[in-house]
């Protein structure tokens, strides 16, 4: 009787709008019921409040209230409510009852969470950037307070990015006849329905959960949410490189290039959080240096990863050379790449501090030290590995020299390098 009630009273607000020619009889109906839903909402009593105070809250609050906020509350909203019939319906388990492991599959929806794996993973690339970046907001890394005052923020955030970096790392390795299939039985039709969700998620709006969480806490920037952007785009062109090499396609340079500009967009997140977190305004000088450092990074990442990179399957320029120069001539291509991008990085380095300038210097010089993938470009010497002509038949070539080892421990397998000059 109540719904009936209601469905009247807006038919009534509608027809005197219509009357009134506040909207023609031609107009959206889906619009004009939400209109006369809002009407109905401003005639109902609130305590003293007269008819034009509440317009003018109206129009004071209105503009405030964006789209993210009303998604954010619909979402808090609905966890309320499933707490709530969470409370009410819940009943002991006793030891002899069944558990349906497919209904365990949590469906986080809109709520940005991580799990400890991605939080493992985005240690190295924390310490690092405390190490590298804090300095440019004059941070003092050997001071506990510098590291856990915004270390909850940044380590969430790039815990989250990894945690996708992870899930397009599966999907681009998942065959093809896995993306087809259908019918898996009960409890892995559950969990294929999961990765197919994650999957739509993450080639549509990835960023949406962490978006809403640093808009709640007044972090989000616009500059933020294009490096998310960029963080998409990436994914997507690593997905499609790769599967082009894969299959054996044509690839373009232009693509690599931006992917391999793009690769940092975390780096970037973390630092513009870090100017968000401290009240600074951020220092383009300071953002452009930092990119032509970190795309000389990627590339010397890249080349210490090349041949885990050709097994796994993933973005790494090098792979992307030899396709599209040949391994004869990539090489020298990289070369030449590589030393356009230092002669930017050092015109941009004479731009710095002297002294930030010095310490920065100093950081790569640890960074050499220590070597591996933290291994920097500025005082490191360029070495290029044996370049791979093959992949189909170094990755099966590796396979039986594995299956040898496993059944005769004394076999050693070595890999050469060659200078990059």
């Amino acid at each position: 009787m109540e719904s009936l009630k209601n469905l009247e009273e807006v038919q009534k607000v509608l027809l005197l709008m219509q009357s009134r020619g506040i909207i023609p009889s031609d107009s959206n109906h889906d619009s004009d019921r939400f209109i006369a839903n809002l009407i109905l909402l401003l005639l109902q009593p609130c305590g003293e409040l007269g008819m034009d105070k509440k317009r003018h809250l109206v129009f004071e609050y209105l503009p405030r209230i964006s789209s993210v906020f009303l998604e954010e509350a619909s979402v808090w909203l609905s966890q309320e409510g499933c707490q709530q019939d969470y409370d009410k319906n819940i009943s002991p388990l006793h030891c002899d009852e069944k558990i349906d492991f497919s209904s365990l599959q949590t469906d986080f929806g809109d709520m940005a969470v991580v799990g400890l794996d991605a939080m493992q993973r985005a240690n190295s690339t924390l310490e690092d950037f405390c190490r590298s970046y804090y300095m440019f907001h004059e941070l003092d890394v050997n001071r506990p307070q510098s590291i856990f005052r915004y270390l909850p923020v940044l380590s969430f955030t790039e815990s989250f990015i990894y945690q996708l970096d992870s899930l397009n790392e599966k999907i681009l390795n998942m065959p093809d006849s896995v993306l087809t299939v259908q019918e898996k039985g009960s409890l892995a039709e559950a969990n294929w329905s999961y990765v197919f969700k994650s999957m739509q998620a993450l080639k549509t709006d990835p960023f949406r959960p962490l978006v809403l969480l640093l808009e709640r806490y007044g972090l989000l920037t616009e500059r933020i949410r294009e490096e998310f952007s960029c963080g998409e785009e990436y994914w997507a062109l690593e997905r499609n490189l790769c599967c082009a090499l894969m299959s054996k396609k044509e690839i373009s340079i232009e693509d690599v290039m931006r992917a391999i500009q793009l690769k940092s967009f975390d780096y970037r997140v973390l630092n513009l959080l870090l100017y968000q977190l401290r009240g600074e305004k951020v220092d383009n000088m300071h953002m452009e240096f930092l990119s032509a450092s970190e795309f000389l990074v990627e590339v010397a990442d890249d080349l210490f990863d090349y041949e885990d990179d050709v097994l796994e399957n993933n973005f790494n320029i090098l792979r992307m050379f030899v396709r599209i120069y040949g391994p004869s001539t990539a090489p020298t291509m990289l070369a030449k790449c590589i030393s356009e991008a230092e002669v930017k990085y050092e015109d941009l380095l004479k731009t710095l501090d002297p002294q930030l300038s010095l310490n920065y210097q100093k950081r790569c010089e640890e960074a050499t030290k220590e070597g591996g993938k933290m291994s920097e470009h500025a005082l490191g010497t360029w070495n290029l590995p044996a370049v791979i002509a093959d992949e189909e038949l170094y990755r099966s070539n590796l396979l039986n020299s594995k299956l040898s080892q496993s059944s005769n421990p004394n076999i050693l397998q070595s890999s050469g390098s060659a200078p990059l000059v």
